[in-house]
């Protein structure tokens, strides 16, 4: 045998089909394993050796759910991802993506929808942005040092605003013409032609956009009709690609046409991917419809639905009323609409603004995802000390008032100095472990690289991971670890049609070693880290380093032991944009500093 680049020796190995784990050594040679062995792997000189005792070798985890379009042109490592041992991503969701559109309309989609600081979202796109069609981009993310692999969605809002123009898209009265509609489809078939995984589409009306222009319209897609909605499934139809979709919240019933794109008894089926399976507080009858409407979809329909959940509690923070669950409703949204604070407390401190308020906060039958509690509402940073740690709710009872005028009293005093958290859904425990074993249910909605103050969900897998093996421990099973390993690797990536998620003989070599040691309850708490790319602003965070030994990434350890490997995603990139159907085992050589200034 020739000497082998790299020896992960003597982990319990899972090659992400689900199958059980065993005992072996993984040899790596140019980026692929070459050899599993249940006998010790001898090194040559120049093997590096990742030590696995009593640890789990597994394929690294992919992320399909993310918004790393902006980032990853400033901060190709996206390190927070892979510190956790994530070594794929998938960006273009929701109907956004960087593709088609102006900077400038790329920072109005993102920005209000994906709580993105607009000014650095605008202005990593005027830096990186020369191109104008998918292969373009493909090119440009190629010539990054990518830390993961990167594949792709072509979001329907991007392309509809690129081909009608960002104020037609999103006016209500106009229609996207036949000449139009072609033109999006012929968009579409050459992000397809360049390797996109399929397209993201919105019908929930909910997301906004941000900027001077056309502040709080819905965003395009969700302006789309039926006929165009068609269109674009007989494309990807054709093509055998995937829809990403989020659907109509106020209207929960065009679920139906997702649920009836997917069905194939009398055409090919589509592979649709829907967000999202959550046992909500707000609605907790919910949770018991998601496997019956994939079983209807698939097993009667003929179709190939699935469902994206998170596996951990759904946890928001806030700095004062900036939160996408106030978008729900009307008088949120107006609050949202003014970005100026002196504005914003005008309008709060309004009386006939807070009737508005109270009257929609109590509504009781509004279509919702936030269950408007603010005795679940926990006050977490404040400039008045005494009030850190009690709720929302408990203030308003001490000072005799109604719980809206309490919190806005408390925005308008101490605006986003005000800071509080609250639990959105996946709070009951055994729900949460029979929801992520249903048929139709995979992983997803991560949201990584988005809600930068709101939410951090960047170590997902881990968090699975952490209540398999407590669950294990205290003799209480809901899943084996191998098929934990196969729902955040090998399920993903035969769904989604790239290579990924597997680390048999011939596979590239995209691993992360776990040391289960190392799962406690710290894997769900609270950090934050500077953030340089966007002006070393503070955003969430996760940091487990005692759960992820090592991220393996095309066969080169980028992350181990909580450091990374210098010049990685600066001088050093590993990753590459992974095209939809591509042949298993493909590699592109790592790069290092020389190779990347000569691309």
């Amino acid at each position: 045998m020739n000497e082998l680049d790299l020896i992960i020796r003597g982990g319990t190995y899972f090659d992400g089909t689900g199958a059980p784990g065993v005992v072996a050594d993984v040899g790596v040679t140019d980026g692929r394993v070459t050899v599993v062995s249940p006998t010790a792997l001898t090194p040559g000189p120049g093997t590096r050796v990742v030590e696995a005792a009593g640890q789990w070798v597994m394929p690294g985890f992919v992320d399909a759910h993310t918004h790393y379009d902006a980032e990853v042109q400033v901060a190709p490592g996206l390190n927070e991802s892979v510190r956790h041992g994530v070594t794929t991503v998938l960006v273009g969701n929701c109907s956004l993506s960087t593709v088609y559109s102006t900077p400038l309309d790329i920072a109005d989609l993102f920005s209000r929808v994906e709580a993105l600081p607009r000014t650095h979202v605008l202005g990593a796109l005027e830096e990186a942005k020369t191109w104008s069609t998918p292969q373009g981009w493909v090119d440009a993310l190629e010539r990054l040092p990518l830390g993961p692999h990167v594949a792709s969605f072509l979001g329907h809002s991007d392309v509809r605003a690129s081909v009608m123009g960002m104020g037609r898209s999103t006016d209500p009265a106009q229609s996207a013409s036949r000449g139009e509609q072609a033109e999006i489809e012929r968009r579409l078939e050459d992000a397809l032609d360049a390797g996109f995984l399929g397209i993201s589409t919105m019908t929930n009306p909910w997301d906004k956009l941000d900027g001077d222009r056309y502040r709080s319209r819905s965003l395009p897609s969700t302006y789309s009709s039926w006929k165009e909605f068609r269109g674009l499934s007989r494309v990807l139809r054709r093509r055998g690609r995937v829809l990403q979709g989020v659907p109509n919240l106020n209207k929960k019933y065009d679920i139906a046409f997702y649920l009836a794109t997917a069905m194939g008894r009398v055409r090919k089926p589509l592979k649709v991917s829907l967000l999202a399976a959550a046992d909500t507080k707000a609605e907790p009858w919910v949770q018991r419809i998601f496997a019956p409407l994939a079983f209807i979809a698939n097993k009667i329909g003929g179709g190939q639905f699935t469902w994206q959940h998170l596996p951990t509690t759904f946890r928001v923070w806030a700095d004062g009323i900036d939160l996408v669950v106030f978008e729900e409703f009307g008088s949120g949204r107006e609050a949202l609409h003014l970005r100026e604070e002196m504005g914003r407390n005008e309008l709060l401190d309004d009386e006939a603004y807070r009737r508005w308020f109270r009257h929609d906060f109590d509504k009781r039958f509004s279509p919702r995802v936030w269950h408007r509690d603010f005795d679940d509402a926990e006050i977490t940073e404040c400039p008045d000390t005494e009030l850190i740690g009690m709720m929302i709710g408990q203030v308003a009872r001490d000072r005799g008032v109604h719980p809206v005028d309490c919190y806005l009293d408390l925005v308008v005093e101490h605006g986003t100095k005000l800071r509080w958290k609250t639990n959105i859904a996946n709070t009951r425990p055994k729900v949460q472990d029979q929801l992520v074993n249903r048929y139709g249910i995979t992983i997803g909605f991560s949201d990584a690289g988005a809600h930068l103050r709101n939410m951090a969900f960047y170590n997902f897998g881990i968090r699975l991971l952490n209540r398999v093996h407590q669950a294990q421990v205290t003799g209480k099973p809901f899943m084996t670890v191998e098929k934990a390993v196969f729902k955040l690797t090998g399920e993903l990536g035969d769904f989604y049609g790239i290579d990924a998620g597997r680390i048999q003989v011939g596979d590239r070599a995209d691993i992360v070693v776990v040391d289960p040691a190392g799962l406690s309850d710290d894997v769900d708490g609270y950090h934050e880290a500077l953030m340089p790319a966007f002006g070393d602003m503070s955003r969430m965070v996760n940091r487990n380093d005692a759960a992820v030994t090592a991220t393996i990434v095309s066969g080169e350890p980028v992350f181990e032991r909580g450091e990374f490997v210098e010049g990685y995603g600066t001088t050093l990139g590993t990753g590459r944009f992974l095209r939809a159907g591509e042949p298993r085992g493909t590699v592109a050589p790592v790069r290092r500093a020389e190779q990347l200034v000569a691309q």
